[in-house]
């Protein structure tokens, strides 16, 4: 059995944000890419994409878990989520790599992740505005992606960053072809090799 890439998803998901990363995940062969939702009900993402989650989170196993991906979405700005929260602590606990994107660092921030690791967001005035009890903001990196102790938080404008960070994280390629790999996505650079 592979071990599982889950996406969290969600009315109103930033669908855009995650995709690069799951596609370089998926076409590792490595992983089971998969969907978890609060529920099994369908969901509908910003995009108007309708997604089937093929599982509820209280079915995700840390043990077979290799990421849990959260992308950003209005939803994080509106308020706390207990019961991902209690996830995201459990799997942390457990040494799973989770990935958070845009406004979905809210919620890592809520559930007492960034405490004492570097982490980014969309700004940390962001997090300490939308985040009452944020006290961490000597860890914040201004940078667009960031990785410490299997958390990977990025901003909404580092979609490209993030799936960097995931290909490194997971081991999907050498160093040197993920160099290539982020300057084809992020540059627009083509190596002379593959011309």
């Amino acid at each position: 059995m592979k071990p599982k890439a889950y996406l969290f998803v969600f009315d109103g998901l930033a669908d855009w944000e995650p995709a690069l990363a799951l596609c370089e995940i998926r076409k590792a062969g490595k992983y089971e890419v998969l969907t978890a939702g609060h529920s099994r009900e369908p969901v509908v993402t910003m995009g108007g994409l309708k997604l089937l989650p093929d599982i509820a989170i209280e079915e995700v196993e840390p043990r077979d878990t290799a990421i849990f991906i959260v992308p950003g979405g209005n939803r994080w700005e509106e308020g706390p989520d207990q019961k991902l929260a209690e996830l995201l602590r459990r799997l942390h606990a457990e040494n799973i790599l989770i990935g958070a994107l845009c406004a979905a660092t809210l919620e890592i921030a809520r559930a007492g992740l960034t405490s004492g690791l570097r982490h980014t967001s969309n700004a940390k005035s962001y997090l300490k505005k939308m985040v009452p009890q944020y006290k961490d903001e000597n860890f914040y990196v201004d940078e667009l992606a960031v990785t410490d102790h299997k958390i990977i938080t990025a901003s909404g404008l580092g979609s490209v960053e993030f799936a960097r960070e995931v290909i490194r994280e997971l081991g999907i390629y050498s160093e040197a072809v993920t160099q290539m790999w982020f300057g084809m996505f992020k540059n627009g650079v083509i190596p002379a090799s593959m011309r």
